[in-house]
């Protein structure tokens, strides 16, 4: 079974800076992608950066409200995502949700897997 744990929400005052950490643990195979969503009260969860597995440290994405400020990055031995926020505002507010797409090894074969983590509470406010 894999399982996600994040860290590093809290408080910050606008302008300022947080770096998310999701580690991925378990019977992994392989992880194809790792990134985070957000989902801020009374708002649908929202695709906010995700990156995948390939050649040259792999492809990003992003949302368009945090391009320039937002950075995905990875550390592949360790299983590990991470979210530098930078120039926060206080819409980047919201529970941000790791999330990981991978193979994990089920019976003497493998499957595919897709997990989330519990979730980490970000809050931009002065």
């Amino acid at each position: 079974q894999v399982q996600l744990v994040e860290s590093g929400g809290g408080l910050v005052q606008p302008g300022g800076s947080l770096r998310l950490s999701c580690a991925a643990s378990g019977l992994i195979f392989s992880i194809s992608a790792m990134g985070w969503y957000r989902q801020a009260p009374e708002k649908e969860r929202e695709l906010v950066a995700v990156i995948t597995s390939g050649g040259s440290g792999g492809s990003t994405n992003y949302a368009d409200s945090v391009k320039g400020r937002f950075t995905i990055s990875r550390d592949n031995a360790k299983n590990t995502v991470f979210l530098q926020m930078n120039s926060l505002k206080p819409e980047d507010t919201a529970v941000y949700y790791c999330y990981a797409d991978g193979v994990t090894y089920y019976v003497g074969s493998t499957k595919a897997f897709n997990v989330w983590g519990q979730g980490t509470q970000v809050t931009v406010s002065s």
